[in-house]
C-alpha cells in the first residue's frame, strides 16, 4: 500500500511540474511572437484550468478516503 501512495504522490508532483513548465513555455512564446500571443494565452488558460481541476479531484479523493477510512 505504501508503494501506491508513493506512486500517487509522484504523479501529483509530475502534474505540478508539468503545468509550471507549460506556463513558463507559454509566457516565453507570448513574449517572442506577438502574432501567436492569443493562441498561447488560450493555451495558458487551459493549462491553469487543468491544474485547478487536477488539484480539485485530488482533494476530493483525499476527503472521500478520509471519510470512509
Amino acid at each position: 500500500m505504501e508503494l501506491v501512495k508513493e506512486m500517487a504522490n509522484a504523479f501529483v508532483m509530475l502534474i505540478r511540474v508539468g503545468v509550471v513548465l507549460r506556463v513558463v513555455y507559454c509566457f516565453i512564446r507570448m513574449g517572442v511572437s506577438e502574432d501567436e500571443s492569443a493562441m498561447f494565452k488560450k493555451r495558458l488558460k487551459n493549462s491553469v484550468m487543468f491544474y485547478v481541476l487536477a488539484e480539485s479531484i485530488w482533494g476530493i479523493k483525499d476527503l472521500v478516503l478520509g471519510y470512509y477510512s
